[in-house]
């Protein structure tokens, strides 16, 4: 596969697989904060600036486009994922298996 372990959009490093492509950190947040707030972007240049890792942050119009050109699903972003601030029901810590059977101490003493 061509773009394993390249961004498909800017051709920096991979991160991994999101919203359908390999993609950068950079370039999964951008597209997911774009789709989120339902920005929309307009180009100064003609609609045809070069996107890459070192201009990729010049022009959101056409790295949006760019995203969409090379497949990320905007259907793929999942509304309950990535919140930022206080959740509503923190994950807490669970219980080791092996402190739940295991007897606490003195409990055994006569």
């Amino acid at each position: 596969d061509l773009g394993e372990g390249m961004c498909m959009v800017c051709g920096d490093r991979s991160a991994g697989k999101y919203y359908g492509v390999m993609a950068c950190y950079g370039c999964k947040g951008f597209f997911r904060r774009t789709i989120r707030s339902g920005q929309s972007y307009t180009c100064r240049f003609m609609q045809k600036c070069s996107i890459d890792k070192d201009q990729r942050n010049a022009c959101r119009f056409c790295r949006f486009q760019r995203c969409l050109e090379v497949g990320m699903e905007p259907d793929a972003i999942r509304p309950d994922r990535d919140i930022i601030g206080k959740q509503k029901n923190p994950r807490r810590k669970k219980l080791r298996r092996e402190d739940s059977l295991l007897p606490s101490p003195g409990a055994d003493s006569h």
